[in-house]
């Protein structure tokens, strides 16, 4: 069996990265590799996972300075002999070899307003357009590995702003709310409010590391913008404001 020659971080925020040469199999995955690499020479390496089918998120890192998912990362990828180098998302803040504290996502989860859907017909029965749902549909996609929030550089640059921005996932989140024909959040819940939505300066970075293929950039974070120019910004609705106050319907 060929090695792999991994270069893992160890230790907290004082530690260092480790050489190690781990054998792998055809067909294997970058976490089957840290896993033996756990069970044959690293007991005490700390790595989180789940699924390890590409669908929870749990074990999100930086390979090269990519942030992916582990177990959606084939080991064929990689050129023979190449030095793999495996970190923790580097915008949260490190527990410990490759898991980060990602709890601030759970608390700006928290912030996030809920769908509030309109009464149904005289039938008992809600209904939208085809179109709808299908926008609706990409943006449930989200399997929160938190990858998009860990290359924007609103916030891996400057954790300041973390207190003032919700960051790509949640983007998403509030159009689902936003965009949902059947919604009926007052625009200063979801519009308005725009949890530090202008911070993004559309880069695409959240878009380009998707698992999922979600088009964050284009089909959420774009469209919040425009429906954002056109509250504060449309001469029609600020008209309607100055002369009656309010104006905050969607």
């Amino acid at each position: 069996m060929p090695n792999a020659h991994l270069k893992v971080w160890r230790g907290d925020t004082g530690g260092a990265y480790v050489d190690y040469d781990v054998e792998y199999e055809e067909g294997m995955v970058v976490l089957d590799v840290v896993h033996r690499l756990q069970a044959t020479q690293a007991g005490d390496l700390a790595v989180r996972w789940n699924c390890k089918a590409g669908k929870c998120g749990s074990c999100s890192a930086e390979i090269n300075g990519k942030p992916v998912l582990q177990c959606m990362t084939r080991m064929e990828t990689f050129i023979p002999g190449e030095t793999i180098t495996v970190a923790p998302l580097k915008t949260f803040p490190l527990i410990r070899d490759l898991v980060t504290d990602v709890s601030w996502n759970y608390r700006v989860a928290e912030t996030m307003p809920e769908l509030k859907l309109s009464a149904p017909d005289a039938d008992g029965h809600r209904r939208m357009a085809q179109i709808d749902i299908d926008r609706e549909q990409e943006f449930r996609k989200c399997i929160e590995c938190y990858i998009c929030q860990d290359v924007c550089h609103v916030i891996r640059d400057h954790p300041e702003n973390m207190e003032k921005f919700a960051g790509p996932r949640f983007f998403v989140q509030l159009a689902n709310v936003s965009m949902h024909p059947l919604d009926q959040n007052p625009a200063k819940a979801t519009v308005s409010h725009g949890f530090g939505l202008d911070y993004c300066n559309i880069t695409k970075c959240c878009t380009d590391v998707c698992p999922e293929g979600i088009h964050i950039t284009d089909n959420a974070i774009i469209p919040l913008k425009e429906r954002r120019v056109d509250e504060y910004y449309d001469p029609v609705k600020a008209l309607v404001r100055k002369v009656f106050g309010g104006g905050d319907k969607k």
